[in-house]
């Protein structure tokens, strides 16, 4: 046989192999749709295309749109892809999944691929269009009560791999545990922008695995979570009693640990004060960096609100008005922004000055609201620790300075923080007559305008009772 006989053949043989690898991967394809389910495959293997074939070796390349969908595709499904087809009778023994070379642009690619009726997936997996500006970490104020979780989360977020994971993060309802959540996804995102990152609530984690069971699409919700790079948990001890729920998460924080993930996850409380749930899932959970947001003391209640005054364009509002609204919302920081809001508002509808009076009627509801008795006794403890004396003494008789002072503290604050009336803080402190508790307050007062020792003391109590 001569050279261009030989070519004609080889290229006969060549087409031959050609068609028999089209036909044979279109029933492929048709298998593995229906073993996968339509999501899991139209989200992973439909894009992909048959790439080069080598007979000598009988190794088939399939391409796809990333490198990281090629270590996906082969990990997840690379054996079901030889078994196929092996099983075809087309010649081909081995499978290689590979980013493909004309791929322009990877994430682009891997969307534009995907099939509309998925695009919902493709969306969960992208943290741009899902995250507002005022979730950022930069936006974050950042005070005693807050500032190892806000720590915490710059490492998680960062470009460096952290060193721990999981980071769990627990605080009281509207204290910032969800902005921080999505202040990682965002600033993650930035920098990694073809990592998939996928947030959800532990209530809607066990709402889809639930759906996914009921529709026989436990795969494709496997692959969708292990497919995270970041994966973020919103108030877990919503899955406290769902044992085939906690079984999946986890396996899934398992799996994303040993694959180098990262995993942040929120709760209302620690992990061991969980009740209800695996033992498993609070050793995985405590094992990595465990960190609490504490309700915002009277400093931090302020820098917040001077944070959002900053925001509020030509608004004005008073530094009177800031320091009501910080002593008079301590409940959670969300209702505190709640109630700026609602004044900015106010003030803009009705063309109304913000001062004092303003802020007291608008708000009168809420300030009932996280009203806290604050007692004479635990004035009088507050008082006997920050002096160092015995709380025995704010009712003895003793006249001695290092006592009267003290005491005279706590009357002052009895009368300016508690709704007593004189001759009840008399009584309370020793029986003593009412001109008493009117003296000390007087000097008090006093002392205040001429002391800076005095009021930083009276400043601090204050801090300290109120917050």
């Amino acid at each position: 046989m001569n050279v261009r006989a030989a070519l004609v053949e080889r290229q006969a043989t060549d087409s031959e192999n050609g068609a028999g690898l089209d036909s044979a991967w279109s029933a492929i394809r048709t298998g593995l749709r229906r073993d996968l389910g339509a999501r899991l495959f139209d989200q992973w293997l439909k894009p992909a295309r048959l790439g080069d074939y080598c007979p000598e070796s009988q190794t088939l390349d399939l391409l796809v749109a990333t490198d990281f969908s090629a270590n996906f595709v082969s990990g997840q499904f690379g054996d079901r892809l030889r078994i196929a087809w092996r099983s075809a009778g087309v010649g081909v023994r081995e499978v290689r999944v590979r980013r493909a070379p004309d791929a322009a642009g990877p994430r682009m690619l891997e969307i534009a691929s995907l099939p509309e009726a998925d695009s919902c997936v493709v969306e969960e997996m992208v943290v741009a269009s899902n995250f507002q500006p005022r979730h950022r970490l930069d936006d974050f104020v950042v005070g005693d009560t807050n500032r190892l979780a806000w720590s915490a989360a710059q490492a998680m977020a960062g470009e460096a791999q952290p060193r721990f994971t999981p980071l769990f993060i627990h605080g009281g309802t509207g204290q910032g545990k969800t902005h921080l959540l999505h202040g990682i996804a965002a600033a993650f995102s930035a920098h990694s922008p073809t990592a998939p990152v996928l947030y959800m609530s532990a209530e809607r984690f066990m709402m889809e695995f639930v759906n996914a069971m009921r529709a026989n699409e436990t795969m494709a919700f496997k692959a969708r979570l292990r497919a995270a790079r970041l994966l973020l948990i919103d108030d877990i001890q919503f899955i406290a009693g769902k044992g085939s729920t906690q079984e999946e998460f986890l396996h899934t924080i398992n799996d994303l640990i040993d694959s180098g993930a990262r995993i942040v996850v929120t709760a209302d409380r620690a992990p061991q004060m969980l009740e209800s749930i695996d033992a498993r899932i609070l050793s995985r959970l405590a094992g990595g960096l465990v960190a609490d947001i504490r309700a915002a003391g009277l400093d931090l209640r302020l820098a917040i609100l001077q944070s959002k005054r900053a925001l509020a364009g030509d608004t004005t509002v008073p530094d009177m008005v800031i320091d009501f609204l910080a002593r008079s919302i301590r409940s959670n920081v969300r209702e505190l922004e709640g109630a700026f809001n609602k004044l900015v508002a106010y003030g803009q509808l009705t063309g109304r000055a913000i001062d004092l009076d303003f802020a007291q009627q608008m708000l009168a509801d809420a300030v009932r609201a996280n009203a806290r008795r604050i007692t004479v006794d635990e004035i009088q403890k507050a008082c006997a620790a920050h002096f160092k004396i015995d709380p025995a003494e704010m009712r003895s008789k003793r006249r001695a300075r290092a006592v009267a002072r003290p005491r005279q503290v706590a009357m002052y604050l009895a009368k300016k923080m508690t709704p007593r009336s004189l001759p009840e803080i008399g009584r309370i402190f020793g029986g003593r007559d009412h001109s008493t508790v009117i003296h000390a307050v007087r000097t008090i007062e006093a002392l205040r305008e001429t002391s800076p020792d005095m009021d930083a003391d009276i400043r601090a109590l204050q801090r300290q009772l109120e917050g």
